[in-house]
């Protein structure tokens, strides 16, 4: 009854589709395949130890551009999340002892799934993140290709052996996984981050357990289903999903469990910092991706087109909803007019608010009224110190906000000083590189940051300088599989993705073999 509930809204929704689709859907998704077995991506329990388990509560996902309820989803607490512990625990032994070939294999079987359900597993990133349909694809995408990336990686793990001081031993230097991993994930990307994390620890021979933003679990689970297909065995792959109310609890024991041996986190800086603290009594490998203010600088020596195509690419994507999302955009004095007028008619063009399963919508509603109220707070904030809208400006229906243009703004506005997470775009003017460089760096956050110029002296020195872990130098979309994703300063510690991506979940033995006669 609720998978059909769910795809009757998307699809009752959906210009063209209506319950014709929506059956196409079902047919596909009773399909049997060559083992035997329906292929049900929409799933509503936990997932532990191959198994699909019920809680004794529920709690609803919601449609965050209607509000409506798509689904009531399994409420874990603290036991069903103990039970998925141990469960990977007991299958990281087995996991670890299988050869890199062996798990390679099973990630590419799982990549391969993924791309043939890309579909459909779009839709169900839109029906609980109103992320729009075109976005969504290619979040699947970008999914997949973790899983193909460390497919590839987990043969390449490679030690290293060391010349000795003395003639009587050999230096082995041995590369072997940290154990369980507990992988807590956000809502923005509810598929793509649990493979850039989850790739990378299988890949080496660990066992996860996945927590789930409240927002987006079915991705979660539609993942989990096909990683039964792929092949995965029992315990290796583990999903416990919970409500806002049980996260706390949840949070904690994924964090303290002794059986536990590192923790991988993307969210907000502040939930980074208390589950640090949980870490550290039990001194816990962490990895972090923390929040962002990247700053979008744009130069007189910019081309200006290029500019405005890269400030939307990097601001209006999920509407705003990345962690690398442009958030502070400074433009010099010389080129600012010209920028201003081209990016507001950009706005006007390329624009378009709506449900995210209408083909022509490019933004999507924000994912709760939360987000919305913190959106028009800032706008209100800027306006109050003599901020100018140029553009948009307004609530809109639930959780919708008009993208938005400011002009005007100045350093002590709020928009300024935390993150968005929302279609607003404040534009500060500035004069000189120095000046450029000392508001862009005045942040305690640095993940990404972009700026556009074609003075290639002045290109090294400001990328050098930029205090932030990535850096697009006149490009608005950096993320790839093949590149390190990381911040540093309060955005995080460690890298995902690349080769480096891997190092997060080993740990690095000593071997000395002496008393050797040679």
């Amino acid at each position: 009854y609720i998978r059909f509930c769910l795809f009757f809204s998307f699809f009752s929704r959906t210009p063209g589709a209506g319950l014709e689709g929506l059956f196409r859907f079902v047919e596909r998704s009773v399909r049997q395949s060559g083992d035997g077995y329906a292929a049900q991506l929409l799933r509503t329990e936990a997932f532990i130890e191959g198994r699909w388990v019920s809680a004794t509560s529920t709690f609803p996902v919601l449609d965050p551009a209607t509000g409506e309820e798509i689904a009531k989803v399994s409420d874990c607490g603290t036991k069903e999340a103990q039970d998925a512990v141990n469960a990977a625990y007991k299958a990281f032994h087995l996991w670890k002892s299988q050869t890199a070939k062996e798990r390679s294999i099973l990630l590419r079987k799982w990549f391969n799934l993924i791309n043939e359900h890309k579909e459909d597993l779009a839709k169900l990133i839109t029906a609980e993140s109103g992320k729009p349909m075109k976005e969504s694809v290619g979040e699947i995408t970008y999914s997949a290709s973790f899983l193909e990336w460390f497919s590839e990686e987990a043969r390449r793990v490679y030690g290293d052996i060391v010349a000795p001081p003395a003639k009587d031993r050999k230096i082995l230097l041995l590369k072997q996984p940290v154990g369980v991993a507990s992988i807590i994930t956000p809502w923005n990307f509810p598929s793509a981050m649990i493979t850039r994390k989850v790739g990378a620890a299988l890949a080496v021979g660990c066992t996860v357990v996945v927590k789930p933003a409240e927002d987006t679990p079915l991705s979660a689970l539609a993942l989990a289903e096909l990683s039964v297909q792929a092949g995965i065995p029992p315990g290796v792959f583990n999903v416990v999903p919970c409500s806002r109310e049980k996260t706390p609890a949840v949070g904690e024991l994924l964090c303290t469990d002794p059986l536990v041996a590192k923790i991988s986190f993307t969210g907000s800086t502040a939930t980074g910092k208390v589950l640090l603290r949980h870490a550290a009594g039990t001194v816990k490998r962490v990895s972090m991706e923390l929040g962002g203010h990247a700053p979008f600088i744009v130069f007189d020596s910019a081309d200006v087109d290029k500019a405005v195509a890269g400030a939307m690419a990097s601001k209006f994507r999920n509407s705003g909803q990345t962690c690398v999302c442009s958030n502070r955009f400074l433009v010099q004095s010389g080129i600012h007019d010209a920028f201003m007028e081209k990016l507001a008619k950009a706005m006007d063009a390329e624009l378009k608010v709506g449900h995210g399963s209408e083909p022509t919508t490019t933004q999507g509603p924000l994912i709760n009224t939360r987000a919305a109220e913190k959106v028009e707070n800032q706008i209100a904030d800027a306006v109050a110190q003599g901020a100018v809208i140029v553009r948009g400006g307004k609530r809109l229906e639930g959780s919708f906000m008009q993208p938005t243009l400011l002009s005007s703004v100045n350093t002590d506005m709020l928009c300024m000083r935390e993150e968005t997470f929302g279609p607003l775009i404040p534009v500060v003017k500035f004069n000189t590189e120095q000046e450029a460089l000392a508001i862009a760096n005045a942040s305690p956050v640095g993940l990404a940051g972009y700026f556009y110029s074609r003075d290639i002296s002045q290109i090294w020195r400001v990328a050098e300088q930029m205090e932030v872990g990535m850096v697009g130098v006149n490009e608005g979309l950096i993320s790839t599989t093949e590149a390190s994703f990381g911040g540093i300063k309060q955005s995080g510690l460690g890298r995902e993705g690349s080769k480096y991506g891997i190092d997060e979940y080993l740990e690095i033995k000593y071997m000395c073999l002496g008393g050797l006669s040679l």
